[in-house]
């Protein structure tokens, strides 16, 4: 059983992060991963089965706080406008933050295999989850069109903002992720009114 915590864990899983970014999933090899983080290969399988096994607990470390902190941002905001506001700035700031990581959930976890789809897709239904939260409660209070699938309402907001990060990540002119958080808002907020 491999072990799931620690700081050679933690320190594993940072180097995945920039090796999967220089080199891509499919190129990258345990070695590679091992060498960025100075360790030695077989430290690699003490906290983690194969690379398969790397990315899916890499993007599950990701997800997992990426929603720990979104949830203290949103408990600061008073209603689903701003709750929305907060969400699309947070997904932007952070992965403009995180270059490496925002190509390896863009590109990378996009060329993947079934099994390792399985082993994100849990994280990644804690963030819908948080964003049909905000629209359930902005049909409630009247804000947001009563009548609006908020399933589909959902994959419109995520779908937009993974799409504004995809074309960022693919730019060859760099550009201010951030900077298209207000344009972003005000498309999606119309659209839910």
């Amino acid at each position: 059983m491999a072990k799931r915590s620690g700081e050679k864990h933690q320190v594993i899983l940072e180097a995945a992060v920039k090796t999967f970014a220089r080199t891509g999933y499919h190129r990258t090899r345990i070695a590679d991963i091992a060498r960025e983080a100075k360790v030695a290969d077989g430290t690699v399988y003490i906290y983690f089965k194969n690379k398969e096994d790397v990315l899916i607990s890499l993007f599950q470390n990701i997800m997992n706080r990426f929603v720990e902190e979104l949830k203290t941002e949103l408990f600061q905001c008073r209603n689903p406008d701003e709750k929305l506001d907060a969400i699309i700035g947070y997904h932007l700031n952070t992965l403009e933050n995180k270059p490496e990581q925002a190509k390896v959930t863009q590109i990378e976890l996009r060329q993947i295999d079934q099994t390792i789809n399985e082993g994100i897709s849990k994280p990644l239904l804690s963030y819908f989850q948080l964003i049909e939260e905000v629209i359930e409660e902005g049909k409630e209070q009247g804000l947001y069109r009563r009548n609006l699938n908020t399933r589909t309402a959902r994959k419109v907001v995520f779908g937009a903002i993974d799409e504004v990060v995809t074309c960022w990540v693919m730019s060859s002119k760099p550009y201010n992720l951030a900077d298209l958080k207000k344009p972003v808002f005000e498309m999606l907020v119309k659209g839910l009114q």
